[in-house]
């Protein structure tokens, strides 16, 4: 697979200056931490669940959750288990099916790892790993070493992405605590540990907040400082570090087709007004802020509860050319030594030593999402991935 695969070639000729490259499951950790993007998350409880997965996978995404937790009621639990082993049995049986995303499945405790996997059987080679719920010390030694006797049973590699989002985190008495017993917990399975997922939502529930469509996670204090603390202590670029990925947004437009007249009055050479005019008057400018905030704050990927989500994580994903141009500078074997170099645009300054780990991050993520062309902006990006979703829309 690789993000805007969707697309056809041609257009991707005209995007990238660098396409995105492949990627499978079978991929370095370090490289699908960064290609997860947009996880859209999806109920179990689905009755076309299967569909819906074909469904998302044609349109772009690359990573999906499927929920046994809080997405549905506690009275579900047990249908949504058997649909899941039903419809993921249909999925592997399936031989028209296109490649699909990486798989996770968000569970409620650790009994269901080896619970679900023994019941899916072949269909388990489907997943990429399990998404564990309000992840501390001690709550989620026992769901990694479930997810670690699965794995050995099953001979197949199977990763965790815990979700920090206990009330334990956000408390400040309790903060430092907590954060230093997820470090020890995620370092004794580095290994299959591939990304730290940041529960916003519950951060706001413990104070009794919810943030409004034109503000960011960012503007609330409360939680601008966990996600500042996470990063600090478990975001670190000198090789301890872990990807951690952007909180949810909780808002979507209603119908999805709402950027299409838009689009169809403009040329593809020139719809950014348009598409502006359309992204602003439907509360999507707070989701494009957050996501830019998100990389300003070391975070990677989102997680998206709406298809419609997507193609804004991913547009804002790719490398710009300017990026591209400072981080190749700044990697040269011949720059090595340090010193200051002036950016190839004229406006700025690239200093090699300190620049070198965000160079160095730019470039993995250049890989996996690839790098527009000079004269490509986001609106182009957008705009190509909501113009190929027309036909499916």
């Amino acid at each position: 697979m690789r993000h805007f695969g969707h697309l056809p070639p041609a257009v991707r000729r005209k995007l990238f200056h660098r396409e995105p490259g492949e990627f499978h499951a079978g991929s370095p950790a370090r490289t699908l931490s960064v290609a997860l993007g947009a996880t859209l998350y999806c109920p179990a409880t689905r009755p076309a669940l299967a569909r819906d997965v074909v469904k998302q996978a044609r349109r772009g995404v690359v990573s999906m959750v499927l929920c046994l937790e809080d997405s549905i009621a506690d009275a579900e639990v047990p249908a949504a288990e058997d649909n899941l082993v039903r419809q993921l049995t249909e999925l592997a049986t399936d031989g028209a099916a296109p490649a699909l995303p990486l798989l996770f499945v968000r569970v409620r405790e650790p009994g269901q790892i080896p619970r679900l996997t023994a019941r899916l059987g072949p269909a388990a080679r489907l997943l990429s790993g399990f998404v564990l719920p309000k992840f501390t010390e001690d709550r989620g030694l026992p769901f990694l070493e479930a997810l670690a006797a699965a794995e050995a049973e099953h001979g197949q590699r199977l990763f965790a992405m815990p979700v920090l989002e206990s009330p334990e985190l956000l408390h400040l008495e309790t903060r430092t605590d907590t954060l230093t017993g997820i470090a020890r917990a995620v370092e004794k399975y580095r290994d299959r540990v591939l990304a730290l997922r940041l529960g916003v939502t519950d951060f706001c529930s413990a104070y009794g907040l919810r943030r409004a469509p034109d503000m960011t996670a960012y503007d609330v204090h409360l939680v601008a400082s966990v996600i500042g603390d996470v990063v600090n202590v478990l975001g670190r670029a000198d090789g301890s570090g872990f990807t951690v990925t952007g909180p949810v947004w909780e808002y979507f437009p209603q119908p999805e087709r709402m950027f299409k007249p838009q689009l169809r009055r403009s040329p593809f050479a020139g719809p950014a007004e348009a598409l502006r005019t359309a992204l602003i008057e439907h509360d999507m400018d707070g989701l494009l802020r957050e996501i830019q905030l998100d990389r300003a704050n070391g975070l990677q990927g989102k997680t998206c509860i709406h298809p419609t989500h997507v193609a804004p994580v991913h547009a804002l994903s790719v490398v710009s050319h300017e990026e591209f141009s400072d981080a190749e500078d700044i990697l040269r074997p011949e720059s090595g030594g340090g010193g200051v170099l002036r950016s190839a645009y004229t406006n700025k300054m690239n200093e090699v030593k300190p620049h070198r780990a965000w160079a160095e991050r730019t470039m993995l993520r250049a890989e996996v999402f690839g790098v527009a062309r000079e004269d490509v902006s986001f609106v182009e990006l957008l705009a190509a991935g909501l113009r190929d979703g027309e036909a499916d829309a």
